[in-house]
């Protein structure tokens, strides 16, 4: 090799060398980001904010540990606890818990509210599904930002995976990445890997609940759309929360657990406490295999050329036109759910009721928007 090549060679290899130093300095910014929760704001209903390390401390300094947001009447009565965030990209969930947190109040009883369960799950996304990192709700006095998050936690803090994942206390079988599933953790463990001690810690918050809700979000295309899926204890309930829906013109449809899958939320909490549990789901296109470029207008707008041809096709759950399944009615579906299960309830119980007010109305959340009913932006 001659000088002039020897001197051409060596600028390549430093050119390269600045390239992926720049390379892994945008990448560390961006994993770094991904720390960074967003912020919920207590509103003047939340009595005691603490963590969930609280109910499972092997949880105090993980990335598992999550906000549990307690909203407590000066009468007793019963509790009824929201699961938002279980599976971080179906955001109506996250963000119905975040609008309890912001507006409720209650009088009777208590409200326990973890907006972000699998918080892990927050702070990465899927690049095969090429989903945005977070988004943006405009509010009255500026931009509130959310993230979108992924299905599974983050492997940062969980690997490696097993190869097959064996279900505790069932033996069940599942394919090893459903360790870092949440909702196929449950009832948990105390101690191992996070996944199953965040499960432990919102069992243990279950044991003093009377209901359990956790709020979901599924593809368009997916037949469980639009419903509640319930443990048999909680059938009386939801059957009296689905006659109200449908009453105001929310249709509702109601499924019960499958006794032999285990690890899901509805199955465990009903048969591991004594809560009565529920499972609720959405139609979120942004989800759907159907669905083109994963947009700002597709993750919040719910807006999708190839989901209107779907679902003319008949090949959807739920109608789709050019309105969308923007994530407002979404919210708003999830919001008059636990309204209404929550009155079913205290008709089946009057003597411990749980009395919650101010929670956003569903006309109100479609008509107004998000943006109406959440606090303004933290000042930095």
């Amino acid at each position: 090799m001659t000088l002039s090549e020897t001197i051409q060679s060596n600028k390549s290899a430093a050119g390269f060398t600045v390239a992926a130093v720049v390379l892994s300095v945008v990448s560390g910014s961006i994993f770094l980001s991904m720390r960074e929760a967003e912020p919920i704001i207590a509103g003047p209903g939340v009595t005691k904010q603490h963590m969930l390390s609280e109910y499972n401390p092997n949880l105090a300094g993980s990335q598992g540990d999550t906000p549990v947001f307690e909203l407590a009447g000066e009468k007793p009565g019963g509790t009824v606890t929201i699961l938002g965030g279980t599976h971080p990209q179906e955001i109506a969930g996250m963000m119905a818990a975040v609008l309890l947190i912001e507006n409720a109040k209650v009088t009777q009883g208590k409200l326990m509210v973890v907006p972000q369960s699998n918080r892990s799950g927050f702070s990465h996304t899927d690049p095969m599904e090429a989903y945005l990192h977070s988004y943006t709700i405009e509010t009255p006095n500026g931009p509130r930002w959310f993230r979108v998050g992924m299905r599974l936690s983050n492997p940062v803090d969980q690997w490696p995976d097993p190869d097959v994942f064996v279900h505790q206390p069932s033996f069940e079988n599942l394919i090893g990445h459903e360790t870092r599933n949440l909702n196929r953790n449950h009832p948990g463990t105390a101690t191992g890997w996070l996944t199953g001690r965040v499960s432990n810690g919102l069992t243990a918050l279950a044991k003093s609940s009377s209901l359990i809700f956790d709020l979901h979000e599924a593809q368009p295309e997916y037949p469980v759309i639009n419903m509640m899926v319930v443990h048999e204890r909680a059938f009386e309930t939801a059957a009296t929360a689905q006659s109200m829906m449908q009453a105001r013109r929310i249709p509702m449809s109601i499924a019960a657990s499958p006794k032999n899958l285990h690890g899901l939320s509805h199955r465990e909490f009903g048969d591991h406490t004594k809560a009565e549990s529920l499972l609720a789901e959405t139609a979120n296109p942004a989800m759907g295999r159907f669905r083109g470029r994963t947009s700002l207008d597709l993750v919040v707008g719910g807006k999708d050329e190839n989901y209107i041809r779907a679902s003319k096709l008949g090949r959807t759950f739920v109608k789709i036109d050019e309105n969308g399944w923007p994530l407002q009615v979404r919210v708003a579906r999830h919001l008059a759910s636990i309204e209404e299960v929550i009155n079913a309830y205290n008709e089946l119980n009057p003597k411990t009721p749980i009395i919650v007010e101010n929670i956003p109305k569903y006309k109100d959340v479609i008509e107004k928007g998000l943006g109406a009913f959440l606090k303004p932006p933290p000042k930095v």
